[in-house]
């Protein structure tokens, strides 16, 4: 039989596969609607200024931190098992285009013996013979019904939502080594006001004991003042075991061996804030890397609940191979041993018993929970947004009547240790004042931190805070 009689049913399979080529079963995707506020809680007005693509962490000016945080980006792990999950997300992508196109495999059978023929009995008695193979086999599954092309928009969909992945881990480092490094600042400062109050008290305890030593002191005084002392001096050790326990924290963040963190003696108060308008809540939709990955795995679920509905219609593939096929070896390289064919199959399920209805109910319902998990995500997101920006709010103003605070006590301290001197005053106005100022100080310095964290808690709320190169932070 000719060959050319074949190809018409080839051509036309062909051209029902190209015709049909651009529909696919299952529902389209939609972003869910998100009822987005018009302005941010304590927040005056609202700009349109991409405000998260500033880089944040060169606003400081702080040459040590940004030396930090590069290291970070280099050797962190969770950052390079976030690069390894993209690219497993790519190896999977990969695998699903494959199946748009056709595969090409090859075969080969030599064998000898009696009554066979390429593994085949043949009724020919005492005949030994042998038979050689050679074939390329072809087959393509004629995408009707959008089966594989809806596996394939899943496949990318988690792709892209594995990279959004990877770059909320690089947002988190970001935060977490700035966050520790304004820390281990704020414990040196606490190192410093605790030496400068213990420094504080053994005056007072010295002014106490000549006094007393003169005749114008009780042993009373001196007491007091040596207990205040020790007071002060035991919260020394607890500065110096947290300073060590950030220290090994931002040397994990860094890839490094626990160990100590070289850093320049720069206190906070030496930092300027930055000025940080948080932008429209709209494009926070379009900046959050947790909101970008959910909403690509909302569409990766989606694409599913089209495959599970391709799955209720018939399959369509196309097959052919082309070879040698000769009863001798000898034979192979002449003409007649060509072989060919063509052929058309399909398969379609009749009774399941509920498999393809069961799978069809689990994909809808996992896209329905990751549209929930996207809605979510995103109310989350405008809520830490507002936290931060109340937060950045009130703390200016406690640190402002801190400050205020400290500098009263400061002044206290001066005048009840110039009184007592003087005569003027009782030894407890000197201790209390300076039992005073010790905590306030602290407080200070911790509400000073606190502003810091919030403005890298907004940077990291509004989801960035950067350029980028992916190409180049994804490892490809």
């Amino acid at each position: 039989m000719s060959a050319m009689r074949f190809w018409p049913a080839w051509l036309a399979l062909g051209i029902c596969g190209i015709v049909f080529a651009s529909c696919s079963v299952g529902p389209n995707y939609h972003r869910p609607p998100v009822n987005a506020p018009t302005m941010y809680r304590s927040e005056e007005m609202s700009t349109n200024a991409p405000r998260a693509e500033l880089e944040w962490w060169r606003i400081y000016q702080d040459q040590t931190l940004q030396a930090l945080i590069r290291e970070a980006l280099t050797n962190n792990f969770d950052l390079r098992i976030a690069v390894a999950r993209v690219e497993q997300a790519r190896a999977a992508a990969m695998q699903a285009r494959s199946r748009l196109v056709p595969s090409v495999n090859y075969g080969g059978v030599v064998s000898r013996g009696r009554n066979d023929l390429f593994g085949e009995t043949f009724p020919n008695k005492g005949v030994v013979a042998s038979s050689v193979s050679a074939t390329l086999n072809t087959f393509w599954e004629v995408d009707l019904w959008g089966r594989v092309r809806r596996l394939n928009e899943s496949a990318r969909a988690e792709l892209l939502a594995s990279e959004e992945g990877r770059r909320g881990v690089r947002l988190s480092l970001l935060s977490e080594v700035a966050s520790a490094y304004f820390q281990l600042l704020e414990l040196d400062e606490e190192m410093e006001i605790a030496g400068r109050t213990t420094n504080s008290f053994t005056e007072s305890l010295n002014i106490f004991k000549q006094r007393m030593e003169g005749g114008t002191a009780s042993g009373l005084e001196s007491s007091r003042a040596e207990a205040a002392l020790d007071d002060a001096a035991a919260a020394v050790p607890a500065i110096r075991q947290r300073i060590a326990f950030t220290e090994n924290q931002l040397s994990i963040l860094l890839g490094r061996n626990p160990g100590p963190i070289e850093r320049p003696a720069l206190f906070l108060t030496r930092i300027t804030l930055p000025d940080v308008p948080a932008g429209l809540p709209s494009t926070l939709l379009e900046h959050r890397p947790d909101i970008l990955e959910s909403e690509q795995q909302l569409r990766s679920a989606n694409a599913l609940v089209g495959e599970s509905v391709a799955e209720f219609f018939p399959t369509i593939g196309l097959t052919g191979f082309l070879g040698k096929v000769s009863p001798e070896l000898s034979a192979l390289t002449l003409g007649g041993a060509n072989a060919w064919g063509v052929a058309a199959e399909g398969a379609g399920p009749l009774f399941e018993g509920g498999r393809l209805v069961g799978r069809y109910r689990q994909t809808k319902s996992e896209r329905t929970e990751a549209a929930l998990e996207y809605q979510r995500t995103v109310l989350n997101a405008f809520r830490e947004v507002s936290d931060s920006l109340v937060a950045r709010e009130q703390l200016a103003e406690m640190r402002s009547y801190e400050a205020d605070e400290v500098n009263a006590l400061e002044t206290a301290v001066k005048l009840s240790t110039e009184r007592y001197i003087a005569g003027k005053a009782s030894y407890y106005e000197v201790l209390e004042a300076q039992q005073q100022l010790f905590p306030a100080q602290l407080n200070l310095a911790r509400t000073q931190l606190a502003q810091l964290q919030a403005t890298v808690d907004l940077y990291k709320a509004l989801g960035g805070g950067w350029h980028e190169d992916p190409d180049k932070t994804s490892g490809r």
